[in-house]
């Protein structure tokens, strides 16, 4: 594991070709940006993904092993997933601390985006994502291990659709909550 993890001792890093000029360059956006969805293209955009569709959501605030496990397993129950993301002050509403969420939405918003295993990333203001649910119509709802399935927001609809809904059991007990307040000593 220690090997995967460093580049082999001596290896050269990427050096300019011979006669190479130095200096700017112009680059395209990052391919992670096209991921992007603003709540009012949720249901244009959810419908050119592959089914099953999945659907989760959460603040993301400092992004962790534990979450980053969490959305490769949700991505598992199905072929695309979309990540819905509390926004700044729906965030703050959660009783979380004042000074949550510590990255933006923006910043949360590229970090899910930039996943290999996230198709598609939206967000909302409201305390619920219900409104999100209901544009996308996804066919697998799925939340943490925290959450019993009858509790998950949208569980309702999304059964009433032909759908699933999952708690996903937590495989690495980790939280922004705790990596705070062990940083904060």
């Amino acid at each position: 594991m220690k090997s995967a993890l460093r580049s082999k001792p001596g290896a050269p890093c990427a050096r300019p070709r011979h006669g190479a000029r130095i200096g700017p360059v112009n680059l395209s956006p990052p391919d992670y940006e096209a991921k992007l969805c603003p709540p009012q293209s949720l249901t244009a955009r959810a419908v050119s993904l592959a089914r099953p569709r999945v659907f989760t959501n959460g603040v993301f605030d400092i992004l962790h092993r534990g979450h980053v496990t969490y959305l490769a397993r949700a991505r598992a129950l199905g072929a695309s997933l979309v990540v819905a993301l509390n926004a700044d002050a729906s965030v703050r509403r959660l009783g979380k601390g004042a000074d949550r969420p510590i990255n933006t939405l923006e910043d949360r918003a590229a970090l899910i985006a930039a996943l290999g295993c996230v198709d598609l990333v939206t967000w909302f203001d409201e305390d619920t994502p219900i409104e999100r649910i209901l544009q996308c119509r996804p066919d697998v709802l799925v939340k943490g291990g925290d959450w019993s399935p009858e509790k998950i927001v949208g569980a309702p609809e999304v059964i009433g659709w032909g759908g699933s809904v999952h708690s996903i059991a937590f495989e690495h007990e980790r939280s922004t909550t705790a990596l705070l307040g062990r940083i904060r000593g």
